[in-house]
């Protein structure tokens, strides 16, 4: 399964995939592999965590910035990790009890410009996940733009968060 999870060689096999998670929070995606420019969408501080009352959900935050010299939008997301993945946004209320909604017509994207998924505002749902969430393993996802299309990022599951 795409899941890692951390069996057999305890804390030293733990401490390196949180290692290579540490390596992989600052991912620059080139649309092109014979894109020689500096053009990428920038993924910062991915994470994965619970949601607390269902076990079967989880959250994904990110900073995402748009350094590819062209405005895209950000259509979507899966993950073979979860049944549906959804990009959503919370309203305002009560921490935790605020209502959440689909973001149907995605994400702007501006060139140069940078958006924050954050809890209290947008976030990515991963809905049915299909093994449990461990701590320190990681989670494939797919960011789906209109411009660049598929971008395959690894987040890494931080369940302390």
């Amino acid at each position: 399964r795409d899941l890692v999870r951390s069996r057999g060689l305890g804390d030293v096999y733990k401490r390196q995939v949180g290692l290579l998670a540490v390596v992989m929070a600052v991912v620059s995606v080139k649309l092109s592999p014979l894109d020689k420019s500096d053009a990428a969408l920038v993924v910062e501080q991915a994470y994965v965590t619970g949601i607390g009352f269902a076990e079967e959900d989880a959250v994904t935050y990110l900073s995402l910035t748009n350094r590819t010299g062209q405005d895209d939008r950000l259509t979507g997301a899966r993950s073979a990790s979860a049944r549906d993945v959804m990009l959503r946004r919370q309203g305002e209320g009560d921490a935790g009890a605020a209502p959440t909604t689909q973001i149907t017509d995605g994400i702007a994207l501006p060139d140069g410009a940078q958006h924050r998924f954050a809890p209290g505002g947008d976030h990515l749902m991963l809905s049915g996940l299909t093994e449990p969430l461990v701590q320190g393993a990681i989670v494939p996802i797919t960011l789906v733009f209109e411009r660049a299309g598929d971008v395959p990022i690894s987040v890494l599951v931080d369940l302390d968060r």
